[in-house]
């Protein structure tokens, strides 16, 4: 399952990289922003070698926005923004009403009729798909990584990444 490419969207990084880092994450967790830029400059860095695939698993009991926020996401993917519209999210986590995903959907050129609201609604399938697969891997919080494969447990830190990276090899 966590290596089941057909259900990668949103991959940052090479598509073929012989390594898939995958990402089950909310958009409002903020240890998920703190693990992004570890993430970030792992595939950046590999030259080539890892690619960071990242699937949805808002934590909507503890995170009222995520699922919102999971949906403006999906809705900027869909224009090839997705990690544009991830990294505004993420740049202001403690705003992520409505106003605020059709304010970062304009800042993106998008529609901010079709990022919040019901116009996002046609998104839920991808997102509810990536949830449930979360849950069938074990998924219980986030972020939750896989390293080929191979669930990543601790603090994600560059060098722990990369250690992580050598023993998927």
């Amino acid at each position: 399952m966590t290596d089941d490419i057909s259900e990668d969207r949103h991959v940052y990084g090479r598509a073929d990289a012989p390594i898939t880092v995958l990402e089950f994450g909310d958009l409002e967790c903020p240890y998920c922003r703190a693990a992004a830029p570890a993430l970030r400059q792992l595939v950046d860095s590999s030259d080539g070698q890892v690619r960071l695939v990242w699937r949805h698993f808002p934590l909507f009991e503890v995170h009222p926005s995520a699922l919102s926020a999971a949906l403006a996401a999906e809705a900027a993917g869909a224009h090839g923004k997705f990690w544009d519209m991830h990294d505004e999210l993420f740049s202001h986590q403690d705003r992520l009403a409505d106003q605020d995903l059709r304010a970062a959907a304009q800042k993106l050129g998008l529609d901010p009729d079709e990022v919040a609201g019901d116009g996002a609604q046609a998104y839920a399938p991808a997102i509810s798909a990536d949830y449930s697969g979360g849950i069938e891997a074990g998924v219980r919080g986030t972020p939750t990584v896989f390293v080929g494969g191979t669930r990543f447990h601790g603090k994600v830190t560059l060098d722990r990444l990369r250690e992580a990276v050598e023993a998927a090899r």
